[in-house]
């Protein structure tokens, strides 16, 4: 997983210091050990303590922080948990998904995912698990949670979608992290590779993220033709089985996704539906 945020310089304009400083600090309290103290945070993001000492204060003040009264250390706060449903609550793409996702779960009684592509990685939107049996593997996704764009079946039908020039300057900035040991990362066989899924309609995720689970994931297409989303069926690769995949989930997971098209404005007739 890379939760890595965007760099931010406060030369940039428009960049304020502080508020970069207090993103950096939040951004850091969402990765590793998730709990840090003044001194850890200090040395890690190359701040002085008084410093992260006045900006922890002001965050925790309006709840964006909390810190344990036993170690003294800091960790997110539940302010942000408030916010982050509040910004999903008012994404129409997750509104308009949500019955598809849910028919599409049942149906194949597996994991669906709806995810974006932003600023290079997937973000997980939405999440439906029914698998009925208790003792499955459990997906260790989540909303909210970003990926590597070439290492899963959603992110790489997205990446296949851009141009040429958008894609590469991606895999430029973003490189290519080995997850698996059937990890795609050399860029000339991702390139090939990410051909032959836009020709095809749909991306397959052959335990290239996790081991142990397959994924295939098609786009979500606006009334301009473009994939602005995917959504996906996630399982264990004992049942996901390639025959599986290329067959059943593959025919389920185009027709939902565009059927969801559809809602979204995309016009039926063009080559996308006739794949």
């Amino acid at each position: 997983m890379n939760d890595a945020m965007p760099s931010l310089k406060t030369k940039n304009q428009g960049i304020v210091q502080s508020i970069e400083r207090g993103c950096r600090i939040l951004d850091h309290l969402s990765k590793g050990k998730q709990r840090y103290s003044i001194q850890d945070l200090s040395f890690e993001l190359n701040l002085t303590k008084p410093t992260i000492h006045r900006i922890l204060s002001t965050l925790r003040h309006f709840g964006f922080v909390a810190q344990d009264e036993i170690s003294k250390e800091y960790h997110l706060g539940f302010r942000l948990v408030e916010l982050g449903y509040t910004v999903l609550d008012q994404i129409d793409l997750r509104k308009v998904a949500e019955p598809f996702l849910n028919q599409l779960a049942g149906l194949v009684q597996e994991t669906v995912h709806l995810v974006i592509l932003e600023q290079g990685e997937i973000v997980y939107l939405d999440k439906v698990e029914k698998v009925n049996d208790p003792k499955s593997l459990r997906m260790v996704s989540r909303i909210g949670r970003r990926n590597p764009a070439h290492t899963c079946a959603v992110g790489k039908i997205l990446l296949a979608s851009l141009p040429d020039n958008e894609r590469d300057e991606i895999i430029t900035q973003k490189g290519l992290l080995r997850k698996t040991k059937n990890t795609i990362v050399h860029s000339g066989k991702l390139k090939k590779h990410l051909a032959d899924v836009r020709a095809q309609g749909y991306a397959v995720d052959d335990e290239e993220n996790e081991e142990g689970i397959r994924c295939v994931g098609a786009p979500l297409m606006n009334d301009r033709g473009e994939a602005i989303a995917a959504i996906s069926i996630s399982g264990p690769s004992v049942r996901l089985t390639t025959e599986r995949i290329h067959g059943e989930l593959k025919t389920q997971v185009i027709k939902t996704a565009l059927e969801i098209s559809k809602r979204l404005g995309y016009k039926t007739g063009s080559s996308q539906e006739r794949r």
